[in-house]
C-alpha cells in the first residue's frame, strides 16, 4: 500500500497547476483521405539526395514509402529521427510527425560480438522498437553494468541473445529477455548499430531541395496508427504531452521500456474512463498483448488523473 502511495506521489508531480484539458474536439480529425496524401521530406540519415514520401498511414507503411523511395530492403531501416541526422534518442519518431518536419532514416551498419558477466540485477538498459520488429537500445543508464561496456551504443539493435534470434520481437520481450538472464553468468548480445556517415561515400544533399512552399498549418501533426488509418490532428494539449511523458517514464520503470505511441494510446484510452477498472478493461481491448501488472495500471491510472486535474 505504502507502495501504491508513494508511487502516486511520483506521478502526482506529473503537472504544475494548469486549468484541466479540453475534451479533444470532433473536428480536429481530419479524413485520413487528406491525411494520406500528405507529402514529407526524407533523407537516410548517413546521407543520400532527398526523397519524398506520402500515402502512409502507420511506421510499417512509412518505412516502405522511405525504402522504395532509396530503393532498399524496408528491414534495413532501425529508426527515424524528426529534423536531425543523428541518433537523437530524444528526436526519435513517435506516434506524431508536425506537418513540416524533416524525416530522417538510420539503416543497418556494422554488425559486432560483445560478452558480458552479469553481475549486477539491472543492466541499465531502456529498450524500445519501430514497431516494425526492430528492437534498439534507447538510454544505457549511467553507471550501470551496460554503460561500462563501451562497445554497446545507444542506437544499437539487439539481433541475438544467446544466440537467440530476436529480430522480430518486441521491445517489451527483448526487454523481459535481458530481465531474465541468470545473474553471475555470461552472455553474448550480437548488435548491429546505425551506419554512420563515413561508412558511405556520397556526401550528404545541401540545403536547397527543400520543400519549395512549406505546408504551413499551425500546429498540427499526422498522428500515425498501429490499427486504423492515420488522421490530421492538433498537437497535443499540454497536459496530454505532461500525461504522455509520465507514462512513458512509467513503462520505463515497470517494463524496461520507452515507446511514446504505446504512452499516448494509452493516455487516450483512459480520456473518458470512469474509474481504474474501466480503463483496465480499455487497455485489455487495445493492448491485450503486453499484459500490464495491476500496480502500473493502477499508477497509469493516477498519472492520467493527475494530468487531467491539473494537481501538482
Amino acid at each position: 500500500r505504502n507502495k501504491k502511495k508513494r508511487k502516486s506521489k511520483e506521478a502526482s508531480k506529473l503537472v504544475e497547476s494548469e486549468a484541466p484539458a479540453p475534451a479533444p474536439a470532433a473536428e480536429a480529425a481530419v479524413p485520413a483521405v487528406r491525411a494520406s496524401r500528405l507529402q514529407f521530406h526524407t533523407q537516410l540519415a548517413h546521407g543520400s539526395p532527398t526523397g519524398r514520401v506520402e500515402g502512409f498511414g502507420s511506421a510499417r507503411e512509412l518505412y516502405a514509402k522511405i525504402a522504395e523511395a532509396f530503393g532498399i530492403d524496408p528491414a534495413e531501416i532501425m529508426f527515424c529521427t524528426l529534423n536531425t541526422h543523428k541518433a537523437d534518442m530524444d528526436k526519435l519518431l513517435g506516434a506524431q510527425i508536425g506537418l513540416e518536419d524533416f524525416i530522417f532514416a538510420h539503416i543497418k551498419g556494422q554488425r559486432k560480438e560483445v560478452e558480458i558477466l552479469k553481475t549486477d540485477d539491472v543492466l541499465g538498459l531502456t529498450i524500445t522498437d519501430n514497431g516494425t520488429g526492430c528492437a534498439f537500445i534507447k538510454r544505457i543508464k549511467e553507471g550501470s553494468l551496460m554503460d561500462q561496456t563501451k562497445m554497446v551504443c545507444v542506437g544499437d539493435h539487439i539481433e541475438t541473445i544467446n544466440g537467440k534470434n530476436v529480430s522480430n520481437r518486441r521491445h517489451y520481450e527483448v526487454a523481459k529477455m535481458l530481465k531474465d538472464l541468470e545473474k553471475g553468468q555470461m552472455f553474448k548480445l550480437e548488435l548491429i548499430e546505425p551506419m554512420k556517415a563515413f561508412e558511405k561515400l556520397e556526401p550528404r544533399s545541401k540545403g536547397g531541395n527543400l520543400p519549395e512552399a512549406k505546408i504551413s498549418r499551425g500546429r498540427e501533426t499526422l498522428r500515425l496508427r498501429t490499427k486504423g488509418p492515420a488522421t490530421v490532428e492538433e498537437m497535443p494539449t499540454e497536459v496530454e504531452e505532461k500525461a504522455i511523458k509520465k507514462v512513458d517514464e512509467l513503462l520505463e520503470t515497470y517494463m524496461g521500456i520507452r515507446d511514446l505511441e504505446l504512452a499516448a494510446t494509452m493516455v487516450e484510452a483512459g480520456r473518458d474512463k470512469k474509474n481504474p477498472d474501466e480503463f483496465a478493461v480499455a487497455l485489455d481491448e487495445t493492448l491485450g498483448d503486453f499484459a500490464f501488472p495491476d500496480e502500473f495500471v493502477f499508477d497509469v491510472w493516477g498519472a492520467i488523473g493527475d494530468a487531467k486535474q491539473g494537481r501538482l
